[in-house]
């Protein structure tokens, strides 16, 4: 039998093609890759059934083979149509193929489906042939310059460059491991869109695949996916970031990224692509500039384009009808932080799509320097949050067990998009900032001056100042409140489930939903533990409300499956009680701060409910809940303490000078302080009523402004989506016709597609037949074979036991030969022993053994004792290093509570000033409302004498009656808003245009009453 050859070739056959559309100016071809190596074939015509008759062969030995196998590596084939004027190359579909499929012997051919098809209708085929043939090659190889060792920067080792991905480390090695050692960090940011419903139209199932709409784009072989939003016209997402790692040089990346392809971007609605971007890689590395200083970024809007369609003349489509894009594609070495105005990011790492999901994990979002929605709980943890972490959800503290990310949080801002953001809330808070640092209508003018006279003016105090609290009631109590989802087990479906769970309880102060990640995998009989699933609540609450809540309102946890090549799929939710955590003992703790305080844990194990109101059971979950009681809140005490301690001086006027007062009888009232401090009073009043009024007409005056713009930008979009979709009906009209005729020329191939199936059917049944009887006889045959070749067995069987019979003999007759010499050399040794000079000679050996043992221990013993000499030396040293450093971490942990309590008394004062300003704001709040009541009334008057007017209803006024009555009711619509009076500019125009439309009324109409 000979050897197989250790040097194979895999061979791909793609011979042809069906059910492909016919598409003038485009031609097909197929890219296959292995193992790193991409081999294409040669352009074909777009047409129906194009022909590619191509082999595709990668060499390689049996050893490398077995590996692959072991691995599951795929051999992947992407088809693309490439544009003969533009040459634009555009996916069509990719078919997989599995390496162990594979075999010696040929196979016949076989139709593979194109998957993620571009052309959903026709769902597109591809004939292939797989086959492993052996490589024998008898003539030497001459030397080849592939085997040679490549040159420093030579060509041939720039075209062999991949990405290697180091699962333990976390980033993909580009290049030799021992030359290349710098971290890169290659970003894509999806920031923005917008002009979105221009590409509505090109598709028609949009009702049935849902009306979620995503970006995706693949990012080095790694599938990314944007959070899903539903409006077009406005589209409102969170903008993401996707980052890899990789480690090499400067010099290998930039050659890396100039060879890659463009990085396309589509806009999907399911699995259908309604427009597709170009983003160029290459751009990256052609900059100038190092990247260890500065980072290389393309960012801009790029224009979507429809697939299949080539693109567009610039001039024939107006620059605001084009659906656009905002991407920033960044390269930056990882010791340089990213240029932002903003804080430095933490940079996701991507894992592949099919080893876990592409979770990205946490991104920092801008700094909290705007504290307005912060809970009151915020009073409660001083500490801020370090710049270079995420911060924490309102209410929410950190996590024990590890980050929890969130869905609505878990994209994160690029550098440009920080800015943007930062730049907006300092525009939003310069005018609250404003009106907290006014003097305040207090009588009290001791109570306004630490605002103005607070030493650090920068922005951050001036927000914190102008954020709204929450007044917190004196009997409120703090509370923690922490819940670790432990394991799931005992799943109850027919596939496995890539699990994740998903909870949301906005009593605790957070609206955004908790969810565990990554996502891992369950199968049926087996149980999980949840990953990053720990979450606690800092929070301030009633007893009796909470009690009231835990009782009335379940905390409901959901249990999805995350499919990479779907959407994600609600599996179950699980209800939980938490009134069975009030239930649970209650055990003292010692706090920080040397306080008792009190903490009730609950665990139980519950099972998952299927979805949509069922009873059956899918999973059970198995959590831990805990409430920690932390006493009350002492926001109040704080306050009060501080105000005596600010060291703002009181203004002379509120002090009485003895001097002032006659001796012989009580004082003039007008002359006495109180009265001045009055009249000022008064006076500062009326100012600020005026300050007050002005501030309102300006921003009514703006805000009126904005709507009228919003109002004709909608208009505008309204009018560009009818024209729009009246285009796209006429070309749906045209291809209905089209479709109908193609459909009648279907139907008659079809049944000649019938007939030509029976026959083959009939021809298949003779040949089965045939080859049936065929089996049956080489069955027969080799039964006849098998015996004779037992009969040949047994009589080989029959000799060997002969022949063991002789060995035996054999063995036994050298058994006795060799005990008699034994016993002869017995007798000779014992003749030996009894000699004088053989004792003494053993006895020599033994105190030789003696005396070199005692020399081994001696040594020995003299190197233990230098050994511990020096280790003794060495821990006097290291005793006195231990007791400087203790002495100096002792110094700076005094330093570091010293600033943290001056932080503390800047705050109360900052707290005790806020409370002030909320006070006076309500006042001036109430005045308002009693001005705008006065200001109706006034204006109803008029309105009410002239009611009793005539309508008049015709057959030829019709028009002009239902004008005058939208005037009125637009009108009427505004006075009662209260924020409009007669006297305002709008609504003297409505009035002059009531009374042009009543005067434009036919005269022979007669009043009705």
């Amino acid at each position: 039998m000979a050897s197989k050859s250790d040097h194979l070739l895999i061979v791909v056959s793609i011979l042809e093609g069906r059910h492909f559309p016919k598409i003038q100016r485009h031609t097909l071809t197929v890219q296959a890759k292995f193992d790193g190596e991409q081999l294409f074939t040669d352009p074909v015509d777009h047409r129906e059934q194009p022909q590619f008759c191509t082999e595709l062969a990668w060499e390689l030995d049996r050893r490398t083979l077995h590996q692959h196998r072991l691995q599951r590596t795929p051999i992947k084939l992407q088809c693309f149509a490439v544009d003969s004027t533009t040459s634009q190359r555009e996916c069509v579909g990719y078919i997989i193929l599995d390496l162990r499929s594979i075999q010696e012997v040929k196979q016949p051919p076989k139709w593979f489906p194109l998957l993620s098809s571009k052309y959903t209708k026709l769902k597109p085929e591809i004939l292939l042939s797989m086959v492993l043939e052996n490589d024998e090659k008898q003539n030497p190889e001459p030397f080849r310059a592939r085997k040679a060792p490549p040159r420093q920067g030579s060509p041939l080792l720039m075209g062999k460059l991949q990405l290697v991905l180091n699962e333990e480390e976390g980033y993909h090695q580009l290049g030799p491991a021992d030359s290349c050692t710098d971290i890169f960090v290659l970003s894509v940011t999806v920031a923005c869109a917008s002009k979105l419903q221009q590409l509505i139209g090109q598709t028609t199932q949009l009702s049935r695949e849902g009306t979620d709409f995503f970006f995706y784009y693949t990012l080095l072989g790694n599938d990314i996916t944007s959070e899903p939003f539903q409006n077009v016209v406005t589209p409102s997402f969170e903008p993401e970031r996707a980052s890899v790692r990789i480690r090499s040089n400067e010099k290998i990346v930039r050659t890396y990224l100039s060879q890659q392809p463009n990085l396309e971007i589509h806009l999907c609605c399911g699995s259908h692509s309604l427009g597709s971007a170009e983003v160029s890689l290459s751009s990256l590395g052609l900059t100038s500039t190092p990247l260890s200083t500065h980072q290389a970024t393309v960012e801009g809007a790029f224009v979507l384009y429809p697939p299949g369609q080539s693109k567009p003349n610039p001039a024939s489509v107006p620059t605001d009808l084009q659906p656009t894009v905002g991407v920033s594609v960044t390269l930056r070495k990882e010791t340089v932080p990213p240029q932002a105005a903003g804080q430095e990011s933490m940079d996701a790492h991507l894992t592949v799509k099919g080893a876990g999901p592409c979770d990205r994990p946490l991104s920092p979002v801008p700094p909290p320097a705007a504290s307005s929605a912060a809970p009151p709980s915020s009073t409660l943890a001083p500490a801020l949050t370090p710049p270079s972490y995420r911060p924490r959800l309102p209410g929410q503290s950190p996590p024990v067990g590890g980050r929890l990310e969130s869905p609505a949080k878990e994209a994160a801002h690029t550098e440009s998009d920080a800015d943007s953001l930062q730049e907006e809330e300092r525009d939003e808070e310069e005018q609250p900032a404003q009106t907290a640092l006014m003097p305040e209508p207090n009588p009290s003018p001791s109570v306004a001056a630490p605002a103005e006279m607070n030493p650090e003016g920068d922005p951050v105090s001036s927000v914190s100042v102008s954020a709204p609290k929450v007044a917190i009631p004196p009997s409120a109590h703090h509370y923690c409140f922490s819940m670790d989802l432990r394991s799931i087990r005992d799943l109850n479906t027919t596939f496995s489930v890539n699990c994740t769970l998903r909870y949301a309880y906005q009593f605790f102060g957070s609206a955004a939903p908790i969810m565990t990640s990554p996502p891992v995998e369950l199968k049926r009989g087996t149980e999980v533990f949840l990953p990053q699933s720990y979450c606690a609540f800092d929070f301030a609450a009633l007893p009796q409300q909470l009690q009231d809540t835990f009782l009335r309102v379940p905390l409901v946890v959901e249990m999805w499956h995350r499919d990479p090549s779907s959407r994600d799929m609600l599996l179950g939710t699980a209800s939980i009680q938490l009134s069975h955590l009030l239930m649970a003992d209650r055990r003292r703790f010692m706090g920080p701060a040397g306080h008792q305080h009190w903490r009730q844990s609950h665990t139980e194990r519950l099972p998952v409910l299927k979805a949509h109101g069922s009873t059956e059971k899918v999973a059970e979950l198995s959590y831990v809940t805990t409430l920690e009681d932390l006493g009350l809140v002492k926001a109040q005490d704080i306050a009060i303490s501080d105000s005596s301690k600010s060291g703002n001086p009181v203004q002379p006027s509120s002090v009485v000078a003895p001097s002032a007062v006659p001796s012989g009888g009580v004082p003039e009232p007008r002359e006495t302080p109180e009265y001045r401090a009055a009249l000022e009073l008064e006076m500062w009043k009326e100012m600020q009523e005026d300050l007050f009024d002005d501030q309102l007409k300006k921003k009514e005056l703006s805000h009126m402004q904005a709507l009228a713009e919003e109002w004709r930008k909608r208009d505008r979009e309204r009018e560009a989506l009818v024209k729009k979709k009246e285009l796209e009906y006429n070309l749906l009209e045209e291809q209905l016709q089209k479709t109908l005729a193609e459909l009648e020329k279907r139907e008659k191939n079809l049944a000649h597609a019938e007939l030509e199936t029976q026959r083959l059917q009939r021809e298949l049944r003779a040949e089965h037949e045939f080859s049936l009887r065929e089996v049956q006889d080489s069955g027969r045959r080799l039964r006849e074979d098998c015996a004779h070749q037992v009969e040949l067995e047994r009589a080989k069987i029959k000799q060997l036991e002969e022949e063991n019979t002789r060995l035996q003999q054999q063995l036994q007759d050298a058994d006795s030969k060799h005990k008699l010499l034994q016993k002869d050399f017995q007798l000779f040794r014992e003749q030996q022993n009894t000699r004088p000079e053989v004792r003494l000679q053993s006895e020599v050996n033994l105190l030789r053994l003696e005396k070199v043992e005692l020399e081994r221990k001696l040594e020995t013993t003299t190197k233990s004792k230098l050994h511990y000499k020096q280790q003794w030396g060495r821990a006097l040293k290291e005793l006195a290093r231990f007791k400087q450093r203790e002495q100096e971490n002792a110094m700076s942990r005094l330093k570091k509570q010293q600033q943290e309590l001056e932080q503390m008394r800047l705050r109360y004062l900052a707290a005790e000033e806020k409370e002030a300003v909320k006070t006076d704001k309500n006042e001036l709040e109430d005045i308002r409302n009693e001005l705008n009541k006065l200001k109706q009334q006034e204006a109803k008057q008029p309105w009410r004498g002239g009611d009793a007017g005539s309508v008049l209803v015709g057959a030829g006024g019709e028009s002009v009656d239902d004008h005058l009555s939208r005037l009125l009711e637009e009108r009427d619509t505004l006075l009662r808003t209260g924020v409009y009076t007669h006297e305002d500019r709008i609504i003297s125009e409505l009035s002059r245009q009531i009374q042009e439309a009543m005067a434009q009324r036919p005269p022979s109409h007669t009043p009705t009453h």
